[in-house]
């Protein structure tokens, strides 16, 4: 039977309906994968260094990313990296991947992984806090200025006094090397935002991964971990948490990241930031036996308020919320 024109209307209205309800489930999904695989990278972090060398670890997982899909993506994309293109991805890949994301796995062999996590959330704070001091920087607004100032009183509530609740601080020089490490994202992200970047997101990204992964195993050369690394003692659950950060912590993690901005705004998607911490301590205390102690409990209430102060605030001139999502990822 032949479609009547006066049901043309209808069955469109329909299809449009169909389709966003498709489109809508996907979005959810993403948010899911998102959510729950970012979050679970801490604890494969820290299962992989059980037997891997840490800057070794986070190294292979980027350098393999990288080795993989540039090929890839150059010959789907067609473009043609310029020198510019690459000096913007070797300064991110070392600020962010040696630096941020090699510094959680060296910080994880004396810190839980979930409180790593929540300490990368400070990453928000910092990116403000940059883009003030630079030349020619933005003054906050005062509600992210209390923020910034909460978030760095829940920092000091991770390490000090030694004993609060019944329980002791985190490790001192695990936090140092974390807040390094936050830093360094946030400088990595700013650097991003005003550097040459190829037009395909994926493109710069294994750029990065290439730049990165290169820098991370250098630096386990001169630390002496390539020399210290021998294949044979590296336990299956090891290989299986290195496996597990390549193919779900960066390709099906940052795919579903990059679906998310492109079908959400900015601050839903920034609200990967507070929710990462949560399932992190939730899966380190599960299945890794670590302890959520009520230090941990209290600081992660005062750094969680804080990120959401500043990412929900409005902002000024450079930094928009769009600005706090941290580009490439998680800083694990």
């Amino acid at each position: 039977m032949a479609t009547t024109p006066s049901k043309l209307p209808e069955m469109a209205e329909q299809a449009s309906v169909q389709s966003a309800g498709r489109v809508s489930g996907l979005v959810i999904f993403a948010f899911g994968v998102v959510y729950v695989i970012w979050g679970s990278t801490y604890l494969a972090m820290r299962v992989g260094i059980e037997s891997f060398p840490p800057l070794l670890l986070a190294g292979t997982r980027h350098l393999s990313v990288g080795l993989v899909l540039y090929p890839l993506v150059r010959w789907k994309t067609g473009e043609r990296p310029s020198w510019e293109q690459w000096r913007t991805a070797m300064v991110t890949g070392s600020l962010l991947l040696f630096v941020g994301n090699g510094g959680v796995c060296v910080a994880e062999k004396t810190v839980p992984s979930g409180v790593a996590a929540l300490l990368v959330t400070t990453v928000s704070l910092w990116m403000v806090v940059v883009d003030w001091v630079r030349p020619g920087g933005v003054r906050p607004a005062p509600r992210i200025t209390a923020g910034i100032v909460l978030g760095f009183a829940g920092l000091a509530l991770l390490v000090g006094p030694a004993h609060l609740g019944n329980s002791g601080r985190i490790d001192l020089k695990g936090a140092v090397i974390l807040v390094v490490a936050s830093l360094a994202w946030a400088c990595g992200s700013l650097y991003s935002k005003h550097g040459a970047l190829p037009k395909s997101p994926l493109l710069g990204v294994t750029m990065q991964g290439l730049a990165g992964g290169a820098v991370l195993w250098i630096a386990g050369f001169f630390t002496g971990e390539v020399h210290a690394l021998h294949f044979a003692a590296i336990s299956l659950r090891s290989w299986i948490a290195l496996g597990y950060l390549i193919v779900f912590g960066s390709v099906i993690g940052f795919t579903a990241y990059l679906y998310i901005l492109k079908k959400s705004t900015a601050a839903r998607v920034g609200t990967y930031a507070l929710v990462n911490p949560v399932v992190a301590l939730f899966l380190g205390w599960l299945l890794a036996g670590e302890s959520i102690t009520l230090r941990t409990v209290l600081a992660a209430a005062v750094i969680l308020t804080a990120v959401v102060l500043v990412i929900t605030a409005p902002h000024r001139a450079s930094i928009r919320s769009a600005d706090v999502v941290p580009v490439a990822g998680e800083a694990d």
